[in-house]
């Protein structure tokens, strides 16, 4: 983005009298992701704005022209994006479908051209990009650190052909031979658990509290609130508990791709 925003934030700070600190601790968010978001290299979530404009009493107008970015997801899920990109642990729970940082394009397709509302071919292409650009926060060898817990109907549930199914699965145990990526599977076997409710993904950062974003059908929702994340992340790890280690799931990973290589 043009640095025109942050610019503008910077000279409120400065006309109300406030450091970068002091506008932090009212803004309930760090010092230096104030930092970031005045230099224009990070675009604040809707939350923020308006944490910002509550704090320097600027109305709505931080919330109103935030920066939009060139990108084609749902607009719940916007907010959400930005900070996946900025995330330095992403941990992941996935229901029924892989997650979409870890999707090929052969399963990205299958998963996006079904829609409630008929889908032109430019339309499915804007969105197949978003989806596959967001696997690009996995070509740095270090960050962020991903972790995907995939419920088995993960492996289980067909989307598209059995080829695109074999080289998606084979795609992740591809990821998780060079230690790129953790992945566990929450075999049938361990009955019900909280997660079943939904898609969850837990994000934490280098400089400002840790989120949550939960999604189900056609809508999504960011949480923030510490104790409410907390939780969720209690929750996660119990479940995770309950999953096959590390290499029972991709040894399970490996033979599923296998099954669906076989398929005619």
């Amino acid at each position: 983005m043009t640095n025109v925003y942050g610019e503008w934030l910077k000279a409120q700070r400065e006309s109300s009298g406030l450091t970068q600190q002091e506008l932090a601790d009212l803004a309930i968010m760090t010092r230096s992701h104030i930092a970031h978001i005045e230099a224009g290299r990070r675009i604040p979530s809707t939350e923020d704005a308006r944490r910002l404009d509550g704090a320097l009493g600027t109305g709505d107008v931080l919330q109103r022209f935030l920066p939009k970015q060139d990108v084609a997801v749902a607009d719940y899920f916007e907010a959400a994006l930005a900070l996946e990109q900025q995330a330095t642990v992403i941990q992941e729970f996935a229901l029924s479908l892989v997650p979409g940082v870890l999707q090929t394009e052969g399963y990205a397709r299958a998963v996006l051209r079904p829609s409630v509302t008929p889908r032109s071919e430019e339309e499915c292409d804007r969105l197949l990009v978003t989806r596959l650009k967001r696997g690009t926060i996995l070509s740095d060898p270090v960050a962020p650190l991903f972790c995907a817990l995939l419920d088995e109907a993960v492996l289980r549930r067909h989307v598209g052909s059995p080829e695109i199914m074999a080289e998606q699965l084979t795609h992740i145990t591809g990821m998780m031979e060079c230690e790129r990526i953790r992945v566990h599977v929450l075999p049938f076997g361990a009955g019900y658990h909280p997660l079943l409710q939904g898609m969850l993904s837990l994000m934490m950062f280098d400089d400002q509290p840790p989120v949550a974003y939960g999604e189900g059908v056609l809508m999504g929702r960011l949480h923030d609130s510490p104790a409410l994340v907390e939780t969720l992340q209690r929750t996660y790890t119990l479940a995770l508990g309950d999953a096959l280690p590390r290499k029972e799931s991709l040894a399970l990973l490996r033979a599923t791709a296998e099954e669906y290589g076989h398929d005619d």
